[in-house]
């Protein structure tokens, strides 16, 4: 084993050989940590993670009545043919939204805000593409005092 080189310049030197030392100590020692015992391991279900690599998006803009951006309008996603809703989501401050959903079926979108009329659409997310850009304009229903 190589021995550390001393340098004088005062105190300094024994500063810099505790410190060589140490550093030494500190590489040879595995780095503490919980101990893991490999039975545990064993115990877990291997949980497979989702990816999102296949997954289609849906994104646009709503707008209002006079044509400028309408922030905090609900958006809420199913699959065709389905009674309830498995995605929500509310535009962003610029009306903006994205919602990412699985390929491979036909998705109903419904928009919905507070003396508007909701609107529908259907997206199809079986292939030819992993997006779809909408756009929706929200007319306010008639007799309604804004």
């Amino acid at each position: 084993m190589n021995r550390p080189r001393r340098i004088q310049f005062g105190g300094v030197g024994v500063l810099l050989l505790a410190f060589a030392t140490s550093l030494a100590a500190a590489q040879e020692t595995p780095p503490a940590g919980p101990a893991q015992d490999s039975s545990s391991k064993a115990d877990k279900p291997n949980k497979k993670k989702y990816s999102h690599l296949n997954d289609f998006l849906v994104r646009g803009t709503v707008f209002n009545e006079k044509a400028l951006s309408f922030p905090e309008v609900e958006l809420r996603l199913r699959k065709e043919g389905d009674k309830k809703f498995k995605w929500e989501t509310y535009t962003n401050s610029r009306g903006e939204f994205a919602v990412r959903v699985p390929q491979g079926s036909n998705y109903e979108i419904l928009v919905h805000v507070k003396g508007f009329a909701d609107q529908t659409r259907t997206v199809e997310a079986k292939g030819g593409g992993n997006e779809e850009t909408l756009v929706f304009r929200m007319q306010p229903i008639a007799g309604d005092a804004k």
